[in-house]
């Protein structure tokens, strides 16, 4: 299951190395709000209405200028996960927005075009495996037959020494590390 903190980041987008200022001109609660707004409607005018929304970042409250500002917003629809992440801009209400932008384009391209032409063109939002990603169980470093509690066990363990406000801890290896335990569970409990 995709969390909303710290921030999930798909495998299949790589991160911004530089941010731009950006010329939105939209609060962090009005970018939410047309996000929301964009995501429903997407859903009503596809006729494929989203669901399981996640809106994933390292944001906390109170503050307006985070060292990592992007957001990935994860949803279903049409029967697949889909992300459409943004950390292009250098606040999240700017990263928001372009997520905004982009589900709008979405809307755009089914009043003109078809369904068809939707479905190809968010083939590229869907949340598939990488590539030589490494399974989860040796994240974990657990054997590929752990149960859940096993899995939980190692999980909090390894947490203490990847995240990253601990020294030797990065964004990238707790990603790394939530996706292995929310991948391990799923496959525990649909087994």
């Amino acid at each position: 299951m995709t969390q909303a903190f710290p921030l999930q980041w798909p495998d299949f987008i790589p991160r911004s190395t530089r941010r731009e200022t950006g010329q939105f001109k939209t609060s962090l609660p009005a970018a939410l709000e047309n996000v929301r707004r964009s995501l429903r409607l997407f859903g009503s005018d596809s006729g494929k209405p989203t669901s399981a929304v996640v809106l994933s970042s390292n944001v906390t409250l109170g503050h307006e200028k985070p060292a990592d500002p992007g957001i990935a917003v994860w949803f279903k629809w049409d029967g697949e996960q889909r992300c459409i992440p943004v950390d292009r801009y250098a606040s999240p209400a700017a990263n928001l927005q372009a997520i905004h932008h982009i589900l709008e384009a979405r809307r755009v391209e089914l009043r003109h075009g078809t369904l068809a032409l939707v479905r190809a063109s968010m083939r590229g939002f869907q949340a598939l495996a990488a590539p030589g990603r490494t399974p989860w169980w040796e994240v974990l470093g657990l054997a590929a037959t752990a149960s859940i509690e096993e899995i939980e066990i190692a999980f909090r363990r390894l947490a203490r020494e990847r995240h990253p406000d601990i020294a030797g801890g990065s964004h990238e290896l707790m990603a790394d590390l939530n996706r292995a335990r929310d991948e391990g569970v799923r496959e525990r409990a649909d087994g």
